[in-house]
């Protein structure tokens, strides 16, 4: 279906146009017509198949571990949306999407990192989250194939965190989207008219100047670009990240937890697999077109610290691996959301720093709604304003993979 998308839009005016239609070009564009939007959309996509695209890339997991209460609450409404999703997409076909739950697992092995945990615990506990603060002793009871030698302690919850199927919430974003009447181009925007504070038009590779009310900046890694068009100066880079796939001779008896080990990878079960990806070596700004594989990670990185946590994958084989990019904010890692405050049309979901696919359905939400109604209705976005970069107040969030 994306592949087959036109390229010149139907008018030459829209009242929101949305720079992007990956995951959140598609879950705003969406919600726009759940809430009963009755003005155009646009959604403008330069990579129509989506080869390059961090949701494609994505490891589709869902966690309550946060350290700041505004993402804990945001992820406890991706997992009820998540559960109920055919009632929420509002048609039969749809599927149910199942949340399979094996939890995060994090380890800590120094005393600084253990106080950080129970700080987040204590963060988690008080929005309701089922996470534990663990003991070596209590991990060691309930995973035993884990060597915990270096580990003092651990964070870990079972209830709502884990894999769902995000490419399949993605597919019907956007199926649904377009079946309300959402229109997507395959085409790329190249520049932008500002005058007197607003975005008046967009600029198409094609040729065609499009006039617009609003302006979305739904691009992933490359949101910086978008916004420089308007003028503005955003936080946001690629930053490259590995994904491998690996079997074991002796597989584990019980699920694999998606573990975050001290030894900066982390791993999970993935059906009768298993799942491992970190960062590379250092983690520079990653150029936009870089999608290249480095395997001397896999062998002098990952496979030592997999088989250092779980001595029972000392024998295992690399099944596949590939490299995405996060939408990483260097300023605090967390989102940006909402308008800017000066070209007051521009607005931003971006910078999600590897937790965008998860915080999808409330944030292409509460962007809908600001759009709509020039308010947050269902839930407050607003600690993730722009206005807190101008201002230098971060709001880290501590708990990055």
């Amino acid at each position: 279906m994306s592949a087959k998308l036109p390229s010149a839009p139907k008018h030459n005016s829209y009242d929101v146009i949305i720079v992007g239609g990956a995951m959140y070009g598609a879950a705003v564009s969406w919600w726009l017509t759940k809430i009963g939007f009755d003005g155009r959309v646009l959604v403008v996509e330069r990579d129509p198949n989506y080869e390059f695209a961090s949701t494609s890339h994505t490891n589709s997991c869902i966690r309550q571990q946060y350290s700041q209460e505004i993402n804990v609450k945001i992820s406890q409404y991706g997992a009820e949306f998540i559960k109920n999703f055919r009632e929420e997409i509002g048609n039969p076909e749809a599927p149910t999407l199942a949340l399979q739950s094996f939890g995060y697992m994090y380890l800590a092995s120094t005393p600084a990192f253990a106080d950080a945990l129970r700080a987040a615990h204590a963060v988690q506990s008080a929005m309701g989250a089922a996470t534990e603060h663990m003991s070596r002793k209590q991990i060691a009871a309930a995973y035993p194939f884990y060597n915990l030698e270096d580990i003092l302690v651990g964070n870990h919850n079972l209830v709502d965190e884990g894999y769902f199927d995000g490419g399949t919430m993605f597919d019907w974003f956007r199926r649904a989207g377009r079946a309300n009447g959402i229109e997507y181009i395959a085409n790329e925007v190249t520049g932008m008219t500002v005058d007197n504070a607003k975005v008046q038009s967009i600029h198409l590779e094609s040729g065609e100047k499009i006039a617009c009310g609003q302006v979305v900046n739904a691009s992933g890694p490359r949101a910086a670009l978008t916004a420089q068009m308007a003028g503005i100066s955003i936080p946001v880079e690629p930053r490259k990240r590995f994904t491998f796939i690996f079997a074991a001779e002796k597989p584990l008896s019980q699920d694999l937890p998606l573990t975050i080990d001290p030894l900066g990878v982390h791993m999970r079960t993935d059906g009768r697999y298993y799942m491992a990806g970190c960062p590379p070596f250092e983690d520079p700004t990653a150029p936009f077109d870089d999608f290249a594989m480095d395997h001397s990670i896999w062998e002098e990185k990952v496979w030592p610290a997999i088989a250092h946590r779980i001595p029972q994958f000392e024998a295992i084989k690399l099944i596949n691996s590939w490299a995405g990019h996060y939408a990483y904010n260097t300023f605090d890692q967390n989102a940006i959301v909402g308008p800017h405050p000066e070209i007051t049309n521009f607005h931003f979901v971006n910078g999600f720093s590897g937790h965008g696919l998860q915080q999808a359905p409330a944030i292409g939400r509460g962007m809908a709604e600001y759009l709509a109604y020039g308010e947050y209705r269902s839930m407050d976005m607003s600690p993730f304003a722009f206005e807190r970069i101008a201002n230098n107040a971060s709001l880290l969030e501590k708990a990055v993979i």
